[in-house]
């Protein structure tokens, strides 16, 4: 077997073993409580704090229509705000949760904007922008955190060194070579089958700033429900954030499934006890994972019904074919 063939069997494996070992950590932590204080826990959430999340969330997606739309400004392409929003939405929404980016969101794009004109080089290159923004915005905000702000990690994850600071060097030192390489450099970056495009300095700069508060507002989600059990810093709080996050994206976990949910437990269990911890938890996953999946899901299903209505009423309007004598 070689080692392609190996990493093709070996990725999903390791990250259902990485499940099982949440699930069982998990496990741990809840066996002294009943699980009916759980949903007390989450159920006794203040709802101005429950809105609070809500408008993050909002808010959060609305930030993330800012990768799709820089990135048709990068390939020259004009499209209505409301169909980029409608992409953008759609593919991040089912993306989150479902994971398997390449299978969910850049197939969800190729969907939508095939069928606006673009052609699969640009939708390609929109695919690609999209990722790095992605990789770029966790960088940064991973690397500021974890450089400023002392992280506990916890012995499960294995880590060699209870310090993160010299990963957070290295996640800033790639962020300021991407961003010096589109300064100076005139082709794209090549990492194997990948070619990342060289950008234009102010697109550059607006996607870091973009990417950034993504992440930022995105980890706010979840702070304003802890609050209503503990005064967290937010700094303080993100970093563990950051470490569940990063735990969960190597973990292969579609949304990190159990495996956030550990780093958090385990981090946070000296200040929140565990049921109050899960409960907000639970309510976070609710509110930022499978709400908007069902939104996503019903625009889905909305536009592809009036596809095919267009399609039909299409054929009605078609005029007949005149018979040549």
């Amino acid at each position: 077997m070689n080692l392609k063939r190996l990493s093709q069997f070996g990725s999903p494996i390791l990250g259902l073993l990485l499940f099982g070992v949440s699930l069982w950590a998990i496990a741990a932590q809840l066996r002294e409580f009943d699980y009916r204080d759980i949903f007390q826990s989450m159920a006794g959430i203040p709802k101005v704090y429950l809105l609070l999340a809500c408008a993050c969330t909002a808010l959060n997606y609305l930030m993330l229509t800012g990768y799709d739309t820089l990135a048709m400004r990068y390939i020259r392409r004009s499209i209505p705000f409301r169909k980029i929003a409608l992409t953008a939405i759609v593919s991040q929404a089912i993306t989150n949760t479902a994971g398997l980016e390449l299978l969910t969101g850049s197939a969800i794009r190729y969907r939508f904007y095939s069928g606006w004109g673009l052609s699969t080089l640009e939708i390609a290159k929109v695919i690609t922008f999209c990722h790095v923004s992605f990789w770029l915005g966790f960088f940064a905000v991973a690397g500021l955190v974890l450089i400023a702000e002392p992280v506990f990690v916890p012995s499960l994850l294995r880590i060699p060194s209870n310090s993160l600071y010299p990963l957070g060097t290295i996640f800033l030192f790639l962020v300021a070579g991407y961003l010096l390489w589109n300064v100076w450099s005139h082709k794209p970056m090549k990492l194997g089958k990948w070619a990342i495009p060289r950008l234009p300095v102010k697109i550059s700069l607006y996607q870091a700033a973009i990417a950034t508060l993504d992440w930022a507002v995105a980890g706010g989600v979840l702070y304003v429900l802890l609050l209503a059990n503990a005064p967290l810093s937010y700094p303080s709080f993100f970093g563990i954030y950051i470490l569940g996050q990063l735990a969960g994206v190597i973990s292969n976990v579609p949304g990190g499934l159990g495996v956030f949910e550990t780093v958090l437990l385990l981090s946070l269990s000296g200040q929140i006890s565990s049921p109050e911890l899960f409960g907000a938890l639970l309510a976070y996953r609710g509110i930022y994972y499978f709400f908007p999946l069902i939104v996503a899901i019903v625009l889905l299903g909305i536009y592809e019904v009036r596809q095919q209505l267009n399609k039909k009423v299409g054929k009605r309007q078609k005029p007949a074919r005149k018979r040549e004598c």
